[in-house]
């Protein structure tokens, strides 16, 4: 469990986050059509659905995010569609830019590294959060970084492929990871 009693009032930016239709359709300007495209075709599959079901509760998962960032365009619509599918789970979605604060509660590595997906238990405590890709997909983009042997739009072309090869089932998963130690 993520502590921070200290840190930045959960609700007031639940408050004042977006929905997602409205994070979607009037916020998103960059790469409109690819994360528009990439929702559509987004689903959660049947036995996550299951899963969520079995753990119950009432939980809301707030995302932040940036418009412009890819591993972003490639997670959320997947949890959007998890929220939609799922009595229980809402998200909203803030941007990171314009939400320091928070971004800072939850950084990786000590770097302002997003989407990261806040999961908030019915109480607005932190179950637990996610970011900003799946495990595994983080371990490859660094040691591949760290290798220093290819180009970055090399690495992120094999990002984009993991992407599509998964189909956000990864990340589906691992939040439903979180909702269920929480």
């Amino acid at each position: 469990m993520t502590d921070i009693s200290a840190g930045p009032d959960l609700w007031a930016y639940w408050e004042g986050a977006f929905s997602w239709d409205d994070y979607l359709n009037r916020e998103v300007q960059k790469n409109a059509e690819l994360w528009k495209s990439l929702y559509q075709r987004a689903s959660v599959p049947v036995d996550a659905v299951q899963r969520a079901a079995e753990i119950g509760g009432s939980w809301r998962i707030l995302v932040i995010s940036e418009d412009w960032c890819g591993d972003a365009f490639n997670t959320v619509p997947v949890m959007a569609r998890l929220a939609e599918a799922v009595p229980g789970i809402e998200l909203r979605v803030v941007k990171r830019d314009e939400n320091l604060e928070l971004m800072d509660a939850f950084l990786t590595n000590g770097s302002r590294s997003i989407p990261v997906a806040i999961v908030l238990r019915h109480d607005d405590t932190v179950a637990g959060h996610w970011g900003p890709r799946p495990p595994e997909l983080q371990t490859f983009v660094l040691a591949e970084k760290r290798k220093g042997e290819r180009p970055v739009d090399d690495i992120y072309r094999d990002v984009r492929t993991w992407y599509a090869r998964d189909k956000g089932h990864t990340t589906v998963r691992q939040i439903l990871d979180i909702l269920a130690a929480g």
